[in-house]
């Protein structure tokens, strides 16, 4: 395997880098659940390589369920309490540094069953996952059934037929 295509023609680098700070304040909080969502890089700071969201789960049971994704690769790694992660057959209860990574086409869901947990959500390439996550935080259940499913096909949320 070799390096994928060059994508920095520099000859010197650049100060390009960027921080977030631990105790900055969420991009998106649910407010049915009070889950908190923090960008930690969003696929227009990444050039679209990749997104990076800091996940914190209040408490609540909460999460999608079964979907998958034609466009894009997900991955999760918990950071605290359990979180429980479809990987395509099963829920599978994950702990404190365990990683799932869900190719695209890749049946999968997540939740906390398990009271307040945290996790980081990565996806490749970077999606505009944005707007999608700040439309549920208000909820859709305001939307009629032909909305909901533009909305996700929009976003790239493909449920399995029943």
């Amino acid at each position: 395997m070799s390096y994928p295509a060059q994508i920095y023609s520099g000859e010197s680098g650049e100060a390009t880098a960027w921080r977030v700070p631990a105790d900055s304040a969420p991009d998106v909080v649910y407010r049915r659940t009070g889950n908190r969502v923090r960008y930690l890089a969003r696929g227009t700071d990444t050039t679209g390589t990749y997104g990076l969201c800091h996940w914190h789960f209040a408490g609540p049971p909460t999460g999608p369920g079964p979907h998958f994704h034609r466009t894009m690769t997900e991955s999760f790694y918990v950071l605290s309490g359990i979180v429980t992660i479809y990987d395509g057959r099963d829920w599978v209860r994950c702990w404190p540094g365990d990683f799932v990574h869900v190719p695209a086409g890749g049946m999968h869901g997540f939740r906390n069953e398990d009271g307040p947990a945290e996790m980081l959500l990565h996806f490749a390439p970077g999606a505009p996952r944005e707007a999608y996550f700040e439309r549920l935080a208000r909820g859709i259940e305001d939307m009629t059934p032909g909305e909901r499913d533009d909305f996700m096909r929009a976003h790239d949320n493909v449920e399995p037929p029943d």
